[in-house]
């Protein structure tokens, strides 16, 4: 990970989010580093701990919940830095997605 939370996996410029995982409650850049390094499998954030600040933005630092991370898909409510769109294509991986 470098000091933007990129990884080998996911490295553009808008890929600078981590994500703490509710299993371990360690953060990782992506679904696939944590399958890599990692003893155990990966399990999803519930819909009623969504409230848990549990997301990590690369580029200030802010560390936001789950629903503040949901609720602006965009970027960084903080410092407005853009994220990766394509990131909603693996909510699933991560959250309690109906």
């Amino acid at each position: 990970m470098d000091e933007q939370t990129r990884c080998v996996h996911y490295s553009s410029e808008l890929d600078v989010v981590a994500i703490k995982f509710k299993c371990c409650g360690a953060y990782y850049p992506c679904y696939s580093c944590h399958e890599e390094t990692a003893d155990h499998p990966a399990e999803v954030w519930p819909r009623e701990s969504w409230n848990e600040n549990a997301i990590l933005c690369g580029r200030c630092g802010y560390t936001m919940t789950i629903q503040e991370y949901l609720d602006n898909p965009a970027g960084c409510p903080h410092c407005r830095g853009a994220f990766n769109p394509r990131c909603a294509n693996h909510y699933h991986l991560y959250f309690d997605i109906p």
